[in-house]
């Protein structure tokens, strides 16, 4: 069985020319078919000629060049206006003169140089052709002459703004792929900011705080594990993040939840920061991208005390809520920044995008006795 869908991809996919090229010869047999002979357009009150060899060839320079009408539109429309004055003269008034309006039409939407030019010639050409037309015999009146010029100005408008509308369209299409674009890399930095700064200031801050453990071996031992788990747990987040990222992975990419504090905090402990974990509720499958952006919080937030207040006491308290997750990370003193690197502001302003992405609300400041980060989720949204 013949799939349509298929033949007509496979049509959509044809040179240009090819595809404008049964319509030419559609016409150009039309116009010669007896029934139709004579039917055309008529300028005056001329008789209509018989048809003869010279009428074969008129048309067939009146219609064919429409095969050219997209690719070559100056052309197309030189050879018709040619072929359509030698029809008028000669009084056939071949039904092939429609190929007029459709090759206005056409300059004035593919045609990309010399358009005002183009126009300007054909204008002063329709002069000479009522010349000779009133030499022959034109019983027409100068108000419907101007009407038939006024109505080859409207195709040609048409043309134009057919070709103004596609490039409006294609400037929209251009500006979608744009900010597409632009959102694209805002996520990917934000993913590994966030992977990547958390990892690597907990192994800075356990680095660091080894160096002063060598007369402790044990002591030294265990801070040099914590750097290697951290190493690996990195190594295996960015992957999962690089899975994220590659169009051609099938398999669905674990994403960390708020299910999943509980290691974070742990593991922001064995980096030498005493977190305090609080937890109400039960986190639920149905919170969607509330869970995921939830763990981004707390994530940067301890992140945020291992940089700028190492060894302070932090409070991580979460709160799932039928309709809202809320979040709040206060940290305590300003603690030690010897080791800490510097920070880019990225993070908090990535959060601050996310949560109100959802539709929630995020603050971070600074208060008396440390600083305070508070996140409102709203749940319930897909991931």
């Amino acid at each position: 069985m013949i799939d349509l869908r298929q033949l007509a991809a496979l049509w959509r996919r044809c040179e240009v020319t090819v595809r404008d090229a049964p319509s030419a010869l559609l016409l150009t047999v039309v116009s010669l078919m007896p029934g139709f002979q004579g039917n055309g357009t008529q300028i005056g009150e001329l008789p209509t000629s018989p048809y003869d060899g010279l009428a074969v060839a008129v048309i067939a320079l009146e219609s064919m060049p429409l095969i050219v009408r997209r690719r070559r539109p100056a052309l197309c429309l030189v050879l018709v206006s040619l072929g359509f004055a030698l029809d008028q003269i000669f009084a056939y008034h071949a039904m092939a003169g429609i190929a007029l309006p459709v090759a206005l039409i056409s300059a004035g939407a593919y045609l990309e140089h010399h358009r005002r030019a183009v126009g300007l010639l054909l204008s002063a050409a329709y002069v000479p052709l009522v010349v000779a037309l009133a030499r022959l015999g034109l019983n027409e009146e100068p108000a419907d002459l101007v009407v038939f010029y006024l109505a080859l100005v409207v195709a040609w408008g048409i043309g134009a703004w057919l070709r103004s509308t596609r490039a409006t369209e294609a400037e929209h299409r251009l500006h979608v792929a744009a900010a597409t674009r632009a959102a694209e890399r805002t996520r990917i930095a934000r993913e590994l900011h966030d992977v990547v700064t958390h990892h690597v200031t907990a192994m800075v801050v356990q680095a660091e705080a080894a160096r002063y453990l060598t007369a402790a071996p044990d002591r030294l031992d265990a801070a040099l594990s914590a750097v290697s788990d951290t190493g690996r747990r990195a190594i295996s987040d960015l992957r999962h993040l690089l899975d994220l990222l590659n169009p051609d992975h099938d398999t669905d990419v674990r994403m960390p939840s708020a299910g999943e504090l509980r290691t974070l905090v742990e593991q922001t402990r064995q980096a030498g920061q005493p977190v305090e974990y609080i937890e109400e509720g039960e986190s639920s499958e149905s919170a969607g991208s509330a869970e995921f952006v939830a763990y981004r919080v707390v994530q940067e937030a301890l992140t945020n005390a291992l940089k700028y207040a190492h060894g302070s006491r932090t409070v991580v308290r979460v709160r799932h809520g039928e309709r809202e997750i809320t979040v709040e990370v206060s940290t305590e003193g300003r603690g030690s920044r010897a080791a800490s690197p510097g920070g880019s502001g990225r993070g908090l302003a990535g959060l601050r995008e996310r949560v109100a992405a959802l539709g929630g609300e995020f603050s971070a400041h600074r208060r008396a006795d440390g600083f305070v980060v508070r996140a409102r989720i709203p749940a319930g949204n897909p991931s």
